[in-house]
C-alpha cells in the first residue's frame, strides 16, 4: 500500500513560507524576551505592551508620530536594500544622513539661492554629500577588497563629530545657549506638513517613490541584474563580464545618496536647524537595516517593515513618559528581531514537500 509523507526538503533559495514563517516567529521570539525584560522591570508584559501599542495608535497624534519615524525608514532602508541585494554591506546609513543633513543646512542658511530654488537643492545636495561619503569606503572595497562593513561603521562617527564641530564652531546658532544648534531655517527651507502634524508631505510621498524606484530597479533593469548576479554568484558575474567594482560603487553611491535624502528630509521637514546629531537621527540609519534585513531586501516589502520599525520607536516614547523605561529599551528590541532573524536564516532555505514511496512529489 502506497504512503504519503511530509519531508523536509533544503532549497538553494529561500522558501517564501518558510521566509514568512521564520519572520513571524523571530518576532515572536523577540516579544517574549522583551516580556522578561518588562518583568525584569516589575511591569506586567501586558501592560507594557498595551503602552507600546497606544504611544504607536492609540490617537491621530500618535499614529502620525508612528508615520513621522517611518519615513525616514522607508527611504534609507528602500535605499539599503540594493546594496544588501548586491551583497554590499553598507552600515554606514547613519553617518550618511548626517552628512545630507550637513549639506542640506548649507543650502538653507548660506547659499544665497532664489527661494523657489531652496528645497529642491537642499534634497539634490543632500543625496550628493550621503552618495559621496559612501563612495569612500565604496572604493576602498573595489579597489582594495577593504571591508566595507567596518569602514562604513567607523565613519558614522566621523560623520557625527564633523556635525558636533559645526554647531559648536562656524555654523552655532545666535540664540544658542546650552544645546548648541544652527540658526532657524528661513520658512522658503521648511517642508510643507500634515495640518496638525509633523509628517512631511513632500517626503512621505517620496519614500513611497523611492521604494518602488528601487523595485523597478531590481527586476527590470539591466543595471538591477547585474546588481543580484553580482550579489548571488560574484563568479558566475566575473565569467559573464560584469564589472563587480561599479556595482559596489554605484551601490554605495545610490543606497547613501538616499540615506542623504533623509538627511535633508529630517532638517527641512522636522527640525529646521541643524541639531546634535542624536537628535537629527534617532538611530535612523542603524534601524533601517533591521527594515531591509525584515524585507529580505525587496523594496516592496520595505514599506509595512519601516512602519513596523516605526511604531517601535514611537511606542517606545510612551514607555519611558508612561513606565519610566529607557528609550533604549526599542534599541534592545530591534537587536533581538535581527538576532532571531539571522538565527533563523538557515531554516529559511527549507521547505514540507509530500513524498510517495521515497519520492518527492509534485
Amino acid at each position: 500500500m502506497k504512503t504519503k509523507k511530509l519531508t523536509l526538503v533544503e532549497h538553494l533559495q529561500p522558501v517564501p513560507t518558510s521566509v514568512v514563517g521564520i519572520s513571524a516567529l523571530a518576532l515572536i521570539a523577540a516579544l517574549g524576551v522583551v516580556s522578561l525584560i518588562f518583568a525584569a522591570y516589575g511591569i506586567h508584559p501586558l501592560k507594557g505592551y498595551q503602552t507600546l501599542f497606544k504611544g504607536a495608535f492609540g490617537s491621530w497624534y500618535a499614529l502620525s508620530e508612528t508615520l513621522t519615524r517611518t519615513i525616514p525608514l522607508l527611504i534609507v532602508g528602500s535605499g539599503l536594500t540594493l546594496a544588501f541585494q548586491a551583497s554590499t554591506w553598507n552600515i554606514g546609513a547613519e553617518g550618511q544622513i548626517l552628512l545630507g543633513a550637513c549639506a542640506a543646512t548649507w543650502i538653507a542658511l548660506f547659499s544665497g539661492l532664489p527661494p523657489t530654488l531652496i528645497i529642491p537643492a537642499m534634497f539634490l545636495l543632500g543625496f550628493l554629500a550621503g552618495g559621496l561619503w559612501a563612495l569612500l569606503p565604496g572604493y576602498f572595497k573595489a579597489k582594495f577588497s577593504v571591508n566595507e562593513t567596518i569602514v562604513t561603521l567607523m565613519l558614522n562617527y566621523v560623520a557625527s563629530n564633523i556635525v558636533l564641530y559645526l554647531i559648536h564652531g562656524p555654523w552655532k546658532g545666535k540664540s544658542a545657549r546650552g544645546f548648541a544648534y544652527t540658526d532657524m531655517f528661513p520658512k522658503e527651507a521648511w517642508l510643507n506638513t500634515i495640518s496638525g502634524t509633523r509628517i512631511p508631505i513632500l517626503t512621505l510621498a517620496l519614500g513611497f517613490l523611492v521604494a518602488l524606484a528601487c523595485y523597478i530597479i531590481l527586476r527590470y533593469t539591466t543595471f538591477g541584474f547585474r546588481l543580484r548576479v553580482s550579489g548571488q554568484n560574484p563568479q558566475t558575474a566575473k565569467l559573464v563580464g560584469i564589472k563587480q567594482e561599479m556595482v559596489t560603487l554605484w551601490v554605495m553611491f545610490l543606497s547613501g545618496g538616499l540615506s542623504g535624502v533623509a538627511g535633508a528630509g529630517e532638517v527641512s521637514g522636522i527640525h529646521h536647524l541643524l541639531r546634535h546629531p542624536s537628535h537629527i537621527s534617532l538611530g535612523y540609519g542603524y534601524t533601517a537595516i533591521i527594515v531591509a534585513w525584515l524585507a529580505r531586501a525587496n523594496p516592496l516589502a520595505v514599506p509595512l517593515s519601516a512602519f513596523l520599525f516605526g511604531a517601535l520607536m514611537s511606542g517606545g516614547d510612551a514607555l519611558k513618559v508612561s513606565l519610566g523605561i529607557p528609550f533604549q529599551m526599542v534599541h534592545v528590541f530591534n537587536g533581538l528581531i535581527i538576532f532571531f532573524l539571522i538565527a533563523g536564516e538557515r531554516f529559511m532555505r527549507y521547505g514540507l514537500k509530500l513524498t510517495k514511496n521515497g519520492e518527492v512529489g509534485t
